[in-house]
């Protein structure tokens, strides 16, 4: 850039492009949480219509974990590759179809199909997200940025669930994936139409994209159409900071994934509740993951911006929020419903901010050439604590007709979780490969 140039640049006041496509990203994870979450909703009826036992939903809920688990790192590649315009437009128009099919759905054998279906094209969303948010936001300003769509996770239930439970009770079960499955489909073509990458975004000026970049956000230097050779990709199993991090949030999802598909049943069957009060007291937990998600990425940046250390000012906020989640057993404990909901709450709380924080400091530390690629992998072990967790809940409560050490497994899974970030993660940078597929050595 020539001196008159970066004179230009220095006058211009920088345009705010980047909020628009955050707005996308928030909308667009929104629904992806809502069509991976309905179905608990639903699950109390639907079980008892379609003859379902506990051992069966836990199949059910987990078989979204089965295809979307195993489809993260190839749909990773992909994204590197073609980049994240067509790869989530696509996904988010395909697990919107399928959502809808599973108002079809009428026994064990199609349920499992459409949430398979689900899962596949679900794969895209969180990579996307992180290589978005690591091109288009400045380190200090990241963690707000991965808070906001990480809260937009839980509004889904928060606001909504009221809304699917009158679904539910005035026009079926069914009508609750009609509904989520239409307005999916609308928010995939809105993506199609107004997602652009920084370098191909005519919103944004060149002010906007020299704060990006000054700030440690990637801009327009992240490649696409690169074809990754497995010399380099194989660094990311080999990253001592990269594996506490995978370790911490397949325990992370776990509780995520027991409020998505087991909570309304938990309070239902467990706690005696109504539909109609798990309607009202089910959304609290979920407001309360929202605060979370936005506390904690906004605590993580508020202590970049403070002089803190990378590791202290992004390790506190998650190995906070991680031991909070532990709190879930107290719900062992009592039958009040109100303790109840605010031994969950204080969990999700928790689970919150754990949850945005690790997407942040992996945009932090992952390889500037890889960066798909690692939100892939990171979105895979966390997502086999996705798999994993419904089934094992399920298999549990059918065993012991019980969910007393169902919370007891989910809290041990935080602590573990706690305990990879405190002693596995070390310290926290950016992992540098070398041209000949050597990373620098990490100290």
């Amino acid at each position: 850039m020539n001196m008159n140039a970066q004179s230009d640049v220095t006058r211009q006041k920088p345009t705010k492009a980047r909020y628009f496509i955050l707005a996308l990203v928030c909308i667009a994870t929104f629904i992806n949480y809502l069509d991976r979450s309905n179905l608990a909703v639903a699950a109390p009826v639907m079980s008892k219509q379609l003859g379902l036992n506990p051992a069966m939903m836990g199949l059910i809920f987990s078989a979204f974990g089965w295809s979307y688990t195993v489809m993260q790192i190839p749909v990773s590649y992909f994204i590197d590759s073609v980049g994240p315009r067509l790869l989530y437009g696509i996904g988010l128009i395909g697990w919107s179809i399928f959502t809808s099919l599973i108002g079809l759905a009428n026994g064990f054998t199609s349920l499992i199909g459409c949430r398979l279906g689900l899962g596949v094209f679900e794969a895209p969303a969180f990579p996307t997200n992180s290589r978005v948010c690591t091109a288009w936001f400045p380190s200090h300003e990241r963690g707000l940025a991965i808070g906001a769509y990480t809260g937009a996770e839980y509004v889904g239930l928060a606001f909504c669930t009221p809304i699917l439970t009158w679904l539910l009770i005035t026009w079926g079960w069914p009508a609750i994936f009609y509904t989520t499955g239409i307005l999916g489909v609308l928010i995939g073509a809105a993506w199609l139409a107004w997602y652009r990458d920084p370098s191909q975004h005519k919103g944004m000026n060149k002010a906007e994209l020299e704060y990006i970049k000054e700030g440690g956000g990637l801009g327009d230097s992240i490649p696409v159409g690169k074809k990754i050779a497995w010399s380099e990709a194989r660094h990311l199993f080999k990253s001592r900071q990269l594996w506490g991090m995978y370790i911490g949030q397949l325990a992370n999802t776990s509780t995520l994934f027991f409020f998505m598909t087991w909570f309304p049943s938990y309070l239902v069957e467990a706690k005696g509740m109504t539909m109609l009060k798990v309607g009202i007291y089910g959304a609290i937990p979920f407001i309360g993951a929202i605060a979370g998600v936005l506390i904690g990425g906004k605590w993580s940046d508020w202590m970049i911006s403070r002089g803190c250390s990378l590791s202290m000012s992004r390790k506190l906020p998650t190995i906070t929020g991680l031991l909070l989640s532990v709190m879930i057993i107290g719900a062992n404990y009592t039958d009040n419903f109100n303790i109840v909901i605010a031994f969950m709450s204080v969990a999700f709380f928790g689970q919150g901010i754990a949850s945005a924080v690790a997407w942040a400091l992996l945009s932090d530390i992952a390889p500037r050439e890889l960066v798909g690629l690692t939100g892939g992998v990171f979105s895979f072990a966390a997502n086999l604590g996705g798999t994993l967790s419904p089934m094992v809940i399920g298999f549990i409560v059918n065993a012991t007709h019980s969910f007393t050490s169902a919370l007891v497994f989910a809290a041990s899974l935080a602590l573990i979780g706690a305990l990879s970030y405190i002693f596995v993660v070390g310290e926290c940078k950016r992992v540098e490969i070398e041209d000949k597929g050597k990373p620098v050595l990490e100290s």
